[in-house]
């Protein structure tokens, strides 16, 4: 059984990671989460969801200040790790390996043991300093993945989009969760179940 970690920073575009949540799930994937501060207060101006939910569809959730917690080792047996959304302040405390949360921390423990690390950038327009950041993470084995909207599988919803985006982060972990029509196919989707549905 495959086992990630997702972090949930503090960017716009929660709603990302609550997808994410609920794909892994659907998919038996172990997941371990952390969230910060910031993206608990966006959960409730962004979203119809509680923590309680998160806290239903993950196998385990950490405190962000716990950084004594297994997913802080490198010890700790783990596919890798996505942040859906990815701050700035997060992408560049992981390019600059300040350790001051869980969730850096987890995240310089993917890089450092060879592990994937995936990071959904939520920031525009970019300067010079984020790009700086991003190539930074890039060298050090980290993937830039923006949520960046397709358009090629025809999406008639906003959910059509937000599901395209996961669907490529699960990618790179080689997880198909069926959510978005692959370019040049005629793929069944899967309905991800969510809260009030």
């Amino acid at each position: 059984m495959s086992k990630l970690i997702l972090g949930i920073s503090g960017a716009s575009g929660i709603v990302y990671g609550v997808r994410m949540l609920e794909a892994l799930r659907a998919e038996s994937v172990e997941t371990h989460l952390v969230i910060t501060e910031s993206a608990v207060k966006n959960l409730e101006i962004e979203t119809k969801y509680n923590i309680q939910y998160l806290k239903s569809l993950t196998n385990v959730m950490y405190d962000i200040q716990d950084v004594a917690a297994t997913i802080a080792s490198g010890s700790f047996r783990v596919d890798g790790m996505v942040v859906a959304p990815c701050a700035v302040k997060t992408l560049s405390s992981i390019a600059n390996s300040f350790n001051h949360n869980l969730l850096v921390r987890a995240a310089d423990v993917t890089l450092k043991e060879h592990r994937r690390l995936v990071l959904l950038v939520r920031e525009t327009p970019l300067h010079e300093g984020h790009l700086e950041l991003m190539m930074r993470v890039t060298r050090m084995g980290g993937i830039i993945l923006p949520p960046v909207p397709a358009f090629y599988h025809d999406p008639k919803t906003l959910d059509d989009i937000i599901n395209q985006t996961v669907g490529k982060a699960l990618d790179l972990f080689s997880i198909d969760a069926k959510l978005f029509r692959r370019w040049g196919t005629k793929d069944e989707m899967k309905v991800v179940q969510t809260q009030g549905k």
